[in-house]
């Protein structure tokens, strides 16, 4: 009667986070995506799919040659293929071959259709950077072998969700830029920022000391050191940017913190959705439009922010990204203008599934033969 009874349940929680994470996606995003959920479920569920973003400071040559032979291509130069190709059969259009077309032909001349006059520059733009990376083809679950030092000690290629190389894409770097990573750790984007070769100046910022060594350690790994020595690394509250260094920048990449859906519903370890940091979850949209503010005031006028996040929630997406436009004129006097990036759904369509409904911006959703993602990317021109 007088037996000790073990009080476990105030030391262990009756329900895993990431079940609870599940719950809160099924109860969500079923009314936002529909009958899309249960394939996006699924593929969350599933293991995640990477790409190898290939280190141009290292000996890549052989590397791109392995790849190739194991079927995976680079995805990136396969878009700006797309795009001559397009141009191509515009030209032939307008001389006037004449004659049947064929299917690819007709694709091609609706691709062409898609990048129309204003678009057209600015989309050879994003996709001619010196960004290389090789994903395996749609429904090829092959893993990448681990990354492989060169003889100067330099890793041979990155591996990362490669949807999250399109709001660098989408950011479209050019010579000599001022280029800000807001949110930067734990170093994938910034190292594609690098990759680029033309930043005329990098600033990567992380709130977090632990995540900006992991950060650190990322470009010791696969940076020259004379490279290294351009980008400035800092650790501070992405939030008072502003008041530190405010509208320098040409480029602002604001990736910010967010419910991370995948490892939500995969990971017990640092769960936002752990009982205990109910209000730091609920705090989140709150704390991104912060960022985002703060990123679009570091911007020059006529720059441009990239906000980004690996959640599939609208509130975190495009709910942002209307309150960010909304305070920059009422409370600053700032006109921003969203960018239209639909066209990167026809370039990038062999590689990612795209959602079809989002008001603002472009959301990569997983599928299970194509299972990136998920990420939400926008771009806004400080006018």
């Amino acid at each position: 009667r007088h037996r000790h009874k073990e009080k476990w349940a105030t030391t262990a929680p009756r329900i895993p986070a990431t079940r609870l994470a599940l719950h809160h996606f099924d109860m969500n995003y079923s009314l936002q995506l529909k009958e899309l959920w249960p394939s996006v479920r699924a593929g969350l569920l599933c293991e995640q799919k990477y790409g190898a973003l290939l280190n141009n400071f290292s000996c890549v040559d052989h590397v791109a040659r392995e790849l190739e032979l194991l079927s995976a291509s680079d995805f990136v130069s396969e878009a700006s293929q797309k795009v001559q190709r397009a141009q191509g059969g515009a030209a032939s259009k307008e001389a006037g071959t004449g004659g049947s077309v064929s299917r690819e032909g007709r694709m091609l001349m609706h691709t062409e259709a898609v990048m129309d006059a204003e678009t057209s520059p600015q989309l050879r733009a994003s996709i001619s950077s010196n960004i290389k990376c090789y994903t395996f083809p749609r429904g090829d679950i092959t893993r990448f072998r681990p990354a492989r030092p060169d003889t100067l000690g330099l890793l041979d290629y990155y591996l990362m969700d490669a949807a999250s190389l399109l709001p660098v894409l989408a950011l479209n770097v050019q010579p000599d830029d001022f280029v800000l990573d807001l949110c930067a750790a734990p170093g994938g984007k910034t190292l594609a920022l690098l990759q680029t070769g033309i930043c005329g100046h990098l600033a990567a910022n992380d709130v977090s000391v632990s995540r900006t060594k992991r950060l650190c350690q990322i470009l010791n790994s696969y940076v020259p050191r004379e490279i290294r020595e351009t980008v400035s690394v800092t650790s501070c509250d992405g939030r008072d940017w502003e008041q530190v260094e405010g509208g320098t920048f040409h480029k602002v990449l604001v990736d910010v913190p967010c419910t991370t859906d995948r490892h939500s519903v995969m990971e017990q370890d640092n769960n936002i959705f752990h009982k205990r940091r109910t209000k730091e979850r609920q705090m989140l949209p709150m704390l991104q439009l912060q960022l985002l503010m703060a990123g679009i005031l570091a911007t020059k006028p006529g720059g441009d922010v990239v906000y980004s996040t690996c959640s599939l929630s609208p509130l975190q997406n495009e709910y942002v990204i209307e309150r960010a436009i909304d305070i920059a004129e009422t409370e600053f006097n700032i006109r921003i203008h969203v960018e239209d990036l639909s066209y990167f759904r026809t370039l990038f369509q062999d590689t990612f599934s795209f959602f079809s409904d989002c008001r603002l911006g472009e959301l990569v959703l997983p599928h299970l033969t194509a299972n990136f993602g998920p990420m939400y990317f926008c771009k806004l021109r400080r006018m």
